[in-house]
């Protein structure tokens, strides 16, 4: 350690991308003789900053230029005006970020850290570095170059201690093999099941739920292990609010929406949420734990030549005590089954590897040429072929073990690099108003053809299409977080923009409009909707028409509306942007009154093609310029009367 300096790398993460960038910063930090210490914002303490000479800190931009859950409180800290302008003036820091420019508020949270660690007296190492996802390289295109600067910037402020030289790190042939992460124990089956203890004593379910209950648990505090970035939740402490009190629901409901031979099925899902208490609001989330087809784990178990009957505890590794990914919940897992683990923690079938993972697998191939072929796919010259071997066909980890079968991984090591199985998360489209104990998602079905003519399916989606409550019970692995859309008082007109599946949380704000105003005065809703033919996906028409009738929240007696673009049922394409500007003096008299506007679908262009409508609708009908209409528009944001849910 005396030949090393302390590197603090921080990381802020939703999906677990800025924690990968962050371990590669580490791993690359360690082999310059410094001494990194990495640790997720959720567990560093800011008022210790002032005490840190070098800081980098990665962090992600969610949704519409929000901070990940795990970096709200370390960024409220930032923001108390009683820090003054020397706070961090020892300070020297580096930020990289992690966005998509196919969303508005690209690398916000980026942008604006970092204007805030040099308001508050810190010093940069390096200019902010913004990695984005719509790039031909991904994120890594930005990266590689500003850590090469980065790595040239800490030198010249520390140097290197005597005899002792920087790696090259295009030169994999040079490269040692970092120790791994973890350790794993394999115990007998007799062994196991003694110690196997977990119970649900709380749970009604059968047997066979129960047991799937334990594997999920185990998956779960694997998972939430691994990322290291779970959340506290600040609701009450009931089952199936936040991902530290999942539940099981009962799925009641599967059926398609769309006509059978429109080229999407997207579907209509129910579950019974049971008489537990869970409690939802319009806009929240539901998110579930996705199953892999075994087929692809045995494939997976086999490849490696692995026992998945076998069972195992995972350990923290004792050769890495300075980085938070020695994380202790890990030592509570006890022995869980080996295929348990790979199917609720490992993503083998779906996900693509990360650089890293090509570079350990060079350290376990057996013939040269693909020792050579793995080393290159793992130096920044050999990125953009990467990409096209990897990222843009989507490769799964399964597949190119399959194509480097000399390649033969220790557990350990497979742990550590194969990506982890994400929840996924669906705005839930009902309201509890209208369906106690009930939650209702609108879900498509993903398909693709990639590049080279592979047709590509959504693990997640597939899954689900293919329950069937009707042939048996059917429990899926739940939890409820809020959602960004927050349905405001009824009092509060509404214009809500939702296409497509856009559609689902705006069901759960009529519904719950709708049974309100049963008994209370409520406010008009004007909806715009989009799809491409009205006979093949125009999604809950009977509902949103049902809407309009009898003074209804939609209904124009009422200073409602329903507004549906089909972009395919003419020669020139419609969407939801152009029925806005035709009902522009409804829109403008509804934002008069008070209105918030809430729009919801695809991030790819249609909130900001959206966003322009009403721009040039304020503009015009208030007879101000572009510009105070762009200022309109953000105090309504500030104000919480504009919100936008988009994802790509």
């Amino acid at each position: 350690m005396e030949n090393k300096r302390k590197l603090l790398v921080l990381y802020a993460t939703e999906t677990g991308n800025a924690q990968d960038v962050a371990e590669r910063i580490a791993r690359e930090a360690e082999r310059r003789y410094y001494a990194p210490v990495l640790q997720s914002t959720a567990s560093y303490e800011p008022s210790a900053l002032p005490s840190e000479e070098n800081v980098i800190i990665v962090a992600s931009t969610c949704g519409q230029g929000d901070p990940p859950a795990a970096m709200k409180v370390f960024w409220r800290q930032l923001l108390r005006k009683s820090l003054g302008q020397d706070w961090l003036e020892g300070m020297h820091y580096a930020v990289f970020g992690l966005g998509d420019s196919g969303y508005q508020k690209y690398n916000l949270v980026a942008k604006k850290l970092d204007r805030r660690l040099s308001d508050l007296g810190a010093k940069p190492i390096v200019p902010k570095g913004l990695g984005d996802d719509q790039h031909r390289s991904g994120y890594e295109a930005a990266l590689d170059p500003w850590l090469a600067n980065l790595w040239t910037a800490l030198r010249e402020r520390i140097a290197l201690p005597y005899g002792l030289q920087d790696p090259d790190n295009n030169d994999m042939s040079s490269t040692q093999l970092d120790c791994p992460k973890f350790s794993v124990k394999f115990h007998n089956s007799a062994s196991a099941s003694q110690m196997e203890s977990l119970t649900i004593a709380d749970i009604d379910a059968t047997r066979a739920v129960q047991e799937k209950w334990v594997d999920y648990q185990k998956a779960r505090v694997m998972l939430e292990s691994a990322a290291g970035d779970a959340p506290t939740s600040m609701e009450p402490e009931v089952p199936g609010y936040g991902p530290d009190q999942p539940m099981f629901a009962k799925m009641t409901a599967n059926k398609r929406l769309t006509a059978e031979d429109h080229s999407q099925n997207v579907r209509h899902l129910e579950f019974d949420l049971g008489p537990n208490g869970v409690k939802y609001h319009p806009g929240d989330i539901l998110t579930l734990i996705p199953r892999q087809n075994p087929d692809d784990v045995e494939a997976f178990l086999q490849r490696l030549s692995l026992d998945g009957d076998s069972y195992v505890t995972v350990e923290a590794s004792q050769s890495e005590l300075t980085c938070s990914w020695n994380d202790p919940q890990l030592l509570q897992l006890g022995p869980v089954k080996l295929r348990t683990l790979v199917e609720g923690v490992l993503d083998v079938s779906s996900a693509s590897p990360r650089r890293y993972f090509f570079e350990v697998m060079s350290h376990f191939a057996a013939a040269e040429h693909e020792k050579e072929r793995l080393q290159y796919f793992a130096t920044s010259e050999g990125r953009d072929d990467l990409y096209q071997y990897n990222q843009r066909e989507r490769r799964s980890v399964l597949e190119v073990l399959l194509d480097f079968p000399s390649v033969q991984l220790p557990l350990e090591w497979v742990l550590q690099i194969v990506p982890r199985l994400k929840p996924r998360s669906f705005s839930i489209a009902s309201s509890q108003r209208a369906h106690p104990q009930q939650a209702h998602l609108t879900m498509a079905v993903v398909e693709w053809m990639t590049p080279f003519k592979r047709k590509r399916h959504g693990l997640c989606s597939t899954w689900l299409a293919q329950l069937d409550p009707s042939v048996g019970e059917v429990y899926v692995p739940v939890w409820i977080t809020r959602g960004a859309l927050k349905l405001p008082p009824p009092s509060v007109p509404l214009i809500l923009v939702g296409p497509g599946t856009g559609c689902a949380p705006f069901r759960s704000f009529v519904e719950d409009r709708n049974i309100l105003s049963q008994t209370e005065p409520v406010a008009p809703i004007l909806f715009f909707f989009g799809c491409r033919n009205q006979a093949k996906d125009y999604l809950y028409k009977d509902f949103w028409q049902s809407c309009t009738t009898d003074h209804k929240v939609m209904s124009p007696d009422s200073g409602g509306g329903l507004h549906v673009a089909f972009s395919r049922d003419q020669g020139q394409k419609v969407y939801v942007q152009h029925k806005i500007r035709e009902n522009r003096k409804l829109v403008w008299r509804l934002l008069q009154s008070g209105a918030a506007i809430f729009i919801s679908g695809s991030a790819n262009k249609m909130p900001a093609q959206v966003t322009s409508a009403f721009e040039e609708i304020i503009a015009s009908e208030a007879g101000i310029s572009r510009e105070a209409a762009i200022r309109w528009l953000k105090q309504m944001e500030l104000k919480g009367r504009f919100s936008v849910e988009a994802w790509s």
